[in-house]
């Protein structure tokens, strides 16, 4: 008997148990504004603290004249709130109430998840330390403290050449992510996720990113909460959802 990723007969290849259950080990990538929080923080932010100026950066966005990067980076510098008015507001924010048990079953089914956002770090493990969730792996922009009620933001995983010209490149996280699993399922809402939906074997869809995966075809499941998430993930898992990876022809 022949070891190692799969074995060789009439010119078919057998995969061993070992490769069929790596082929569809998956790691989930999921949006956080509007996909795991009720709303989005940055924009509840904005409204409570914003200077004269956030709307009209929003609207450059919308209209393509800036990137996600450029206007984050101007809004966040027209924030005027202390760290405690500005933690006080977060902590105002809810979450998806079915979002905790959803991570102990991908957990639970051996699915690595990653929250990947074009949103502030500060917003995003605030609210899922106060859901147990502090431990889940966060990447998003880093939102600094530059005054007493002044803030500036960093990019520590943007990429210069960010198709979607994002804070945070999410197909360059979703591609370092693919290294340690077969399969990537992206959960996500909106626009920052049109980039990376492209490239992921399935996607758990809401609201804008429904009709982009269904314009283009791409395999995917709208849902409206993570009650629904978690009742679709055991058909993901057991592979009637996402189509089947093709075995590969010769061992590497």
């Amino acid at each position: 008997m022949l070891h190692g990723a799969s074995r060789r007969r009439s010119g078919f290849i057998f995969p061993t148990a070992d490769r069929l259950k790596s082929m569809n080990r998956w790691t989930i990538v999921c949006d956080f504004d509007g996909t795991v929080s009720v709303g989005d923080v940055t924009d509840l932010l904005l409204e409570r603290f914003g200077a004269p100026g956030w709307e009209e950066l929003e609207t450059a966005w919308q209209m393509g004249e800036i990137g996600s990067r450029a206007c984050l980076a101007g809004q966040v510098a027209l924030l005027d709130a202390s760290p405690a008015q500005l933690d006080g507001a977060i902590a105002s924010i809810a979450i998806d109430p079915a979002f905790p048990a959803f991570v102990a079953d991908a957990r639970a089914a051996g699915a690595d998840i990653t929250v990947v956002s074009d949103g502030l770090d500060r917003a995003i493990r605030a609210l899922l330390a106060r859901y147990g969730l502090e431990d889940l792996p966060v990447i998003a922009n880093h939102l600094v403290q530059a005054g007493a009620r002044s803030w500036r933001l960093e990019f520590p995983h943007g990429n210069p050449a960010c198709r979607a010209a994002s804070g945070t490149c999410k197909c360059e996280r979703a591609m370092g992510l693919r290294q340690d699993a077969a399969r990537v399922l992206l959960i996500g809402d909106g626009s920052s996720d049109f980039c990376v939906a492209g490239s992921a074997d399935f996607v758990f869809a809401k609201h804008r990113l429904v009709a982009h995966c269904r314009e283009r075809g791409y395999p995917h499941l709208a849902f409206h909460n993570f009650a629904d998430a978690r009742a679709a993930l055991p058909r993901l898992l057991a592979g009637r959802l996402a189509p089947p990876l093709p075995i590969p022809s010769q061992d590497r």
